[in-house]
């Protein structure tokens, strides 16, 4: 017990301190910009590239691995939706947003930090192939259903190229297709570039993690609506059991692999989640309401998984 406390413990200390810092320290939302700039267009790409260049490439074409981690996230989405329309009476735009709330998890800015701490250097990879493909899947579809749903009618090109625009504009999708295609064509970066990213890969949980705390402290809290206690019960325990469930039944993927796929499917509500509702003027306060207590819950459930794991009490196969 005493090895996962050291391990969960600095981990959310992070978050802690950012979200401390936030409560306690006045500095302005904007004072986050160069922080935010840092983690998302340096640090964490600098990280997904080094891992993806450095892989054999018939590591990365794992088509089996990346169907099922996508269509549990796809369910997930689909039943915290269809929760969220019943509760909201049938408002769709807000249902949305309540099934990115229910399904789509922190894998960026908590992911890579946990699963590497947890499971060493061989996570890497997996990690990186469930952020792209799940960041895609939820560029895909909440453009997709707002425009469907909403009283504003971008028109089919006009979606289309708008959510081509977020896939490949992405800094992280753009960092693994780069490091992809080093791999494939066995290119290595001069020494010098390479320390740099180096660099640039050690601040990337660090400042992730503080940059998660600050940006949820500095949310207002109001009355949580009913809905959003059972949408983080979605996210943070629904979600993992069903890939843990897929995973082991398929067969076929080593421990690290599925452990990785479950640890990224128990964080909380990512951050996108308040993105997307601030973008769209929907279900805003309940989203950050979500992400608020859904990253608080989050210290119970991943620390309890981070336990299983540890202990080898968590089966990779049903014939064991």
């Amino acid at each position: 017990m005493a090895d996962i406390l050291s391990l969960a413990l600095p981990f959310f200390g992070l978050i802690a301190l950012g979200f401390a810092s936030g409560k306690i320290v006045r500095i302005p939302e904007d004072g986050m910009a160069w922080l935010n700039f840092l983690v998302i267009y340096l640090a964490l790409p600098a990280l997904f590239f080094q891992t993806m260049s450095q892989t054999p490439i018939e590591e990365l074409a794992n088509a089996r691995f990346i169907a099922a981690t996508v269509a549990c996230t796809f369910l997930t989405f689909v039943v915290a939706l269809l929760f969220g329309a019943w509760m909201r009476k049938g408002n769709w735009r807000e249902a949305t947003i309540a099934g990115v709330v229910g399904g789509y998890a922190n894998v960026g800015y908590m992911g890579p930090g946990l699963t590497l701490a947890a499971l060493g250097p061989q996570a890497t990879v997996p990690t990186a192939l469930i952020f792209v493909f799940d960041s895609t899947l939820f560029f895909t579809l909440v453009p997709i259903l707002m425009a469907v749903t909403g009283s504003e009618k971008k028109g089919v090109l006009n979606t289309v190229l708008f959510i081509l625009h977020r896939v490949f504009t992405h800094p992280f999708i753009v960092a693994t297709l780069l490091g992809v295609l080093a791999a494939a064509l066995h290119w290595s970066p001069p020494a010098a570039i390479d320390r740099t990213l180096e660099f640039l890969k050690n601040a990337a949980a660090p400042c992730a993690l503080f940059a998660l705390g600050v940006t949820v402290a500095l949310r207002p809290f109001t009355e949580t609506p009913r809905e959003v206690p059972a949408l983080i019960a979605i996210k943070l325990l629904l979600h993992p059991l069903l890939i843990w469930a897929l995973l082991v039944a398929l067969g076929g993927f080593s421990p690290t692999w599925v452990y990785t796929a479950v640890l990224m499917a128990s964080l909380p509500p990512a951050l996108n989640a308040f993105v997307m509702a601030r973008q769209y003027d929907v279900y805003v306060q309940p989203a950050s309401n979500a992400v608020l207590i859904g990253t608080i819950a989050s210290v119970l459930t991943v620390t309890a998984l981070l336990y299983l794991i540890e202990r080898k009490l968590l089966p990779v196969t049903f014939f064991q």
